[in-house]
């Protein structure tokens, strides 16, 4: 089956953006039902805490695996993929009784008065993780095989069952929100699993009912190596190896990188949450409007990311120099990547410039004047500038990581635990000085680092040249500036003489 990975990896952008447009459009209006109509505690309790825990232990379980087994899909041997994608169960198991034990044990509770659901909320967060462990081999071939609608259908589906039973569970009992959190979630992550067999089992009855019609030649070009959806289950090969042990390296490699990009994304939460700094109140309303702030890099960056990850990671070879690779293949990432930035980028200055005056006015429509004063309008203006840097550092990283051999996503991962433990000393800092902005500007200071370090690699050929015409324009800027603002510098000459 011919691919056209490019033409694939836009319409996957473009259907996800478009679809999580509108239908964040209604959760967006049913989680304002929730900001308003739940205490700021339980917010935190749930949005902070629950998120958390839920985040580390999927990152940790299967972002590695997705990662490995996307790169160069024509060449898999999928009975050997499926066994090593079901390993993320028992993993997502063993790492659920680790981080079950630190947040029901070693963490402190939240008091009795914010809720009474704290460990069922817990213990539902870790048995919805291994539910969403077993449909990790079906994501794995839509992606792979280019169902790009199957994916963001089951994940409308996921978060409008999980925000629509929340909300209806809470009408009347706005203080067992906990509780309710806990059923959402277990529902949600249910029927992504079940939803995921289900198009399977129906694609596949549907592809044997039309290989009766074809001849052998048309057979060939269907290219779908999975018949049956026991196929989709792990199985033993006898005189074969069990997994694909090259793509068991490349994902100990993400593994550990992943340990460094988990604490860089959920950075502030772990320090919110290990060293409590912050309220559970205090947490909620950051959380608000983090993901308020977010919704950009949810409707727009995200999706654009994973398209363009896939994107590059079938078009460029990992192993390969980059004299050896394909010239044309090489122009078009090239080509692709410059426009890819820019326009991130243009998205990411309209979200700075205009944030800035309707920041408040977002909060009031939102949550109402509670969440629109205080602290609030400062936190999501703060968060426009990360937003930003967050496109830039989400588009040069998924090119990166997606074309890294594996000596060189060891040689970043060493780099990233620089950045990890920079960020946590920079975000401890930034927090008691600033408060909860100290936050957002610490994960700004971070993603510039990883911004400048990564373009090393993206400019290696010609990075001098690179520098060189970057220093020559900050100087004839700074030359203009002088020019310009002659008067504005005799000012700080004089009051500086004057003070001597």
């Amino acid at each position: 089956m011919a691919k056209n990975f490019l033409k694939s990896s836009v319409e996957n952008a473009s259907l996800n953006i478009i679809l999580q447009i509108l239908f964040r459009i209604v959760t967006f209006v049913l989680n304002a039902f929730v900001v308003r109509n739940v205490s700021q505690d339980a917010i935190g309790v749930m949005y902070v805490r629950l998120l958390l825990l839920e985040s580390t232990i999927l990152f940790l379980s299967r972002d590695a695996f997705r990662k490995a087994c996307l790169s160069k899909t024509d060449n898999h041997d999928w009975p050997k993929v499926i066994n090593l994608m079901w390993l993320t169960v028992p993993l997502s198991i063993f790492l659920c009784l680790i981080f079950g034990y630190v947040w029901l044990c070693i963490l402190t509770p939240p008091d009795i008065t914010v809720t009474q659901h704290y460990a069922v909320g817990v213990v539902a967060i870790a048995v919805s993780c291994i539910i969403e462990m077993c449909s990790e081999p079906l994501y794995l071939v839509s992606q792979a095989f280019l169902f790009v609608k199957l994916r963001v259908f089951a994940d409308i589906l996921s978060v409008c069952i999980r925000t629509v039973s929340f909300v209806l569970l809470i009408i009347n009992s706005a203080e067992k929100a906990v509780l309710a959190f806990s059923v959402a979630q277990i529902l949600s992550v249910s029927s992504h699993v079940i939803f995921f067999y289900i198009y399977f089992a129906i694609h596949i009855r549907t592809m044997k009912q039309k290989l009766n019609t074809l001849d052998n030649k048309e057979k060939l070009n269907l290219n779908f190596p999975f018949y049956k959806i026991s196929d989709f289950l792990p199985k033993y090969m006898k005189n074969e190896e069990q997994i694909d042990w090259k793509l068991l390296r490349l994902v100990w490699s993400f593994l550990q990188q992943g340990v460094m990009m988990q604490i860089l994304t959920e950075g502030e939460r772990y320090v919110m949450t290990l060293l409590n700094i912050l309220s559970f109140a205090e947490q909620g309303v950051f959380d608000v409007v983090n993901n308020l702030g977010s919704l950009a890099a949810r409707f727009l960056f995200r999706p654009i990311e994973e398209s363009a990850y896939f994107y590059f990671s079938q078009l460029i070879h990992r192993d390969k120099d980059i004299i050896k690779q394909n010239k044309t293949s090489m122009d078009e990432a090239a080509f692709v990547l410059q426009n890819l930035l820019r326009s991130v980028s243009s998205l990411g200055l309209l979200v700075v410039c205009f944030g800035q005056s309707y920041s408040r006015l977002a909060l009031l429509l939102y949550g109402g004047t509670k969440l629109a004063s205080g602290l609030g309008p400062k936190l999501l203006r703060t968060h426009c500038l990360a937003i930003l840097l967050m496109a830039v550092n989400g588009s040069t990283e998924c090119y990166a990581l997606s074309t890294m051999n594996t000596e060189k996503l060891n040689r970043y991962n060493r780099v990233m635990v620089a950045f990890s433990i920079g960020f946590l000393v920079i975000a401890w800092i930034f927090s008691y000085i600033f408060g909860s902005v100290g936050f957002i500007l610490a994960n700004c200071c971070n993603m510039t680092a990883r911004i400048i370090h990564r373009r090393g690699y993206l400019f290696n050929e010609s990075v001098m040249l690179h520098f060189g015409i970057g220093i020559i324009c900050f100087v004839v800027t700074l030359i203009v500036w002088l020019y310009e603002e002659k008067h504005l510098i005799k000012f700080f000459r004089h009051n500086w003489k004057k003070n001597q």
